[in-house]
């Protein structure tokens, strides 16, 4: 599918999904709820948020280290801020990575091995959101709530702590199981793939000597998806929404694997129908899940706006 029908496409799903959620609730308890949200709540959220970005930087720095690639921490921050940017403002995620990858491949010397990095921030920071999100999904089940899906979930999350756990324990097995997977590539006989897929399992090999970094990296991606958690917990208090801590600790990591899913844009309409689903679960007003989904996505879109200042100062 063309990469503009496919936006098109992905577009009129948001706004159906959007148009159907809307019209199914109290639109004047919505609106009220918006207008009377509690400032003090909203900016202690907006900094929870910002707190995540710290840790992402942390947990950035720890992979770059584990390949012996120095970069300034400040360059990092930047990065990190204008990637945020980019995933808000772009109809996808990787605009973001490809920020943080050209960012630090000419201290990598390699795009490669720049780009190898982002990967396994990315691996463990999804292992990390499946994990919390099939525990939520866990708890939901024994409360009495079915999760669509959540078999899935757990099955996921077997197999990310599975491979969390041999990346970190055992390493010689997983360096190992790349250098086969890369066999093919070298047979091709092509120069520059062979040059790729050799650095490539270079990088794997580095990392397998360093799994103290790799492992602080997973606990820094389970405080990221905790964080944003406390996010929403703190976005809903300031909305007046009644959401117990229990049931935010099922819902968002659950929504935020839910809205993964590339059939929408920046996951618009599913977040929304997601959130109003737990919600009349919960036997919790639907105007209030709709208000806390799409003033959270604003603040985090608005925050995000930092990064687009660094792009700027950069032009």
């Amino acid at each position: 599918m063309p990469p503009l029908l496919k936006a098109l496409v992905r577009l009129g799903i948001s706004a159906a999904l959007l148009y159907f959620v809307l019209r199914s609730i109290d639109l004047p308890a919505f609106w009220e709820r918006v207008k009377g949200m509690n400032p003090a709540s909203m900016v202690l959220a907006l900094a929870a948020y910002a707190f995540t970005q710290s840790i992402a930087v942390w947990r950035w720095n720890r992979l770059l280290r584990a390949q012996h690639i120095d970069v300034e921490r400040r360059r990092l921050t930047e990065s990190i801020w204008v990637s945020l940017f980019f995933n808000n403002f772009l109809p996808s995620n990787i605009g973001g990575d490809v920020v943080r990858i050209a960012d630090t491949a000419p201290a990598a010397g390699s795009k490669t091995l720049a780009m190898t990095v982002i990967l396994m921030d990315r691996v463990l920071g999804l292992t990390a959101l499946v994990i919390i999100a099939s525990s939520g999904a866990l708890v939901a089940s024994l409360a009495g709530v079915h999760i669509p899906g959540a078999r899935w979930l757990w099955l996921v999350s077997a197999l990310g702590t599975v491979a969390a756990i041999s990346v970190i324990a055992m390493p010689h097995l997983v360096g190992n199981a790349v250098g086969h997977a890369l066999m093919p590539l070298r047979a091709l006989n092509r120069p520059w793939l062979s040059e790729r897929a050799q650095r490539l399992e270079d990088a794997v090999i580095r990392f397998r000597n360093a799994p103290s970094a790799v492992a602080g990296a997973f606990a820094g991606a389970m405080v990221v998806q905790i964080t944003i958690v406390a996010f929403y917990l703190l976005t809903a208090k300031g909305l007046s929404v009644p959401l117990p801590i229990f049931l935010g600790a099922v819902l968002i990591p659950v929504s935020l694997v839910v809205q993964m899913a590339p059939v929408s844009i920046n996951g618009f309409g599913v977040r929304e129908a997601v959130f109003a689903f737990f919600f009349r679960r919960f036997g919790l007003p639907t105007d209030a899940a709709v208000a806390l989904s799409l003033v959270s996505t604003g603040m985090v879109m608005g925050l995000s706006l930092v990064g687009g200042l660094f792009f700027l100062r950069r032009r």
